[in-house]
């Protein structure tokens, strides 16, 4: 999916009048999600935001609330959470990693039609990924060269894949991820090294370690 067509129509309704102890709902995930992307994207999250019929301040508000969450004492579990605020999945599919059985929890999320948040959960219901994924049997983007990779186009699995082989880095901060690889630039088909950055797993930017 294009940057431009990240906020389309259908992408969530404006936020109901309420106070903000309020239950935490699908659409203050969403602005969670923006938030942690507005370092790399800020225009690209205030079109979002203003998509959502939402305020700066709502976004803050919502990620203050989520970090409460996830350092509260009592809190709930990480699959019980996200359960409580989004619902009940759209898919529950089984996934296997080496020799592991693991189940991969699917939900929509209207500012992105083409793609699903995914919960991936391990042995004794642990939880060990959250990111977003390209939903099941939605085509992903042709992916060539260093042109394609534009912000919001592509998820790591997507670009791991296009440019393999793809070598994951540590990430910058909870919830971003980093691939090394190498790219054919997009004029004059040389290849270059670069660096890819995600959050939430979807392409946030690219950079040149050599300059």
């Amino acid at each position: 999916m294009s940057a431009s067509s990240a906020a389309g129509p259908g992408s969530g309704s404006s936020r109901p009048p309420g106070p903000p102890s309020g239950p935490f709902t699908p659409l203050d995930f969403q602005l969670v999600l923006l938030r942690r992307m507005a370092d790399h994207n800020p225009g690209l999250v205030e079109d979002a935001r203003r998509e959502l019929g939402t305020s700066l301040a709502d976004m803050r508000e919502a990620n203050r609330r989520w970090q409460a969450m996830l350092h509260a004492r009592k809190g709930r579990a990480a699959v019980s959470r996200y359960r409580s605020v989004l619902g009940q999945p759209e898919a529950s599919v089984p996934r296997k990693i080496g020799d592991l059985e693991c189940e991969a929890l699917l939900w929509p999320v209207p500012l992105w039609p083409d793609l699903r948040f995914e919960v991936l959960i391990g042995p004794n219901a642990a939880v060990w990924n959250e990111w977003l994924i390209r939903a099941p049997g939605t085509p992903g983007p042709a992916l060539r060269s260093l042109a394609d990779l534009t912000p919001w186009s592509c998820t790591v699995d997507e670009a791991a894949r296009a440019f393999a082989p793809a070598r994951p880095m540590e990430g910058t901060a909870p919830t971003r991820w980093r691939l090394a690889f190498t790219a054919p630039d997009g004029e004059t088909g040389e290849r270059r090294r670069c660096v890819a950055e995600f959050t939430w797993g979807l392409l946030q930017r690219v950079s040149f370690p050599e300059g």
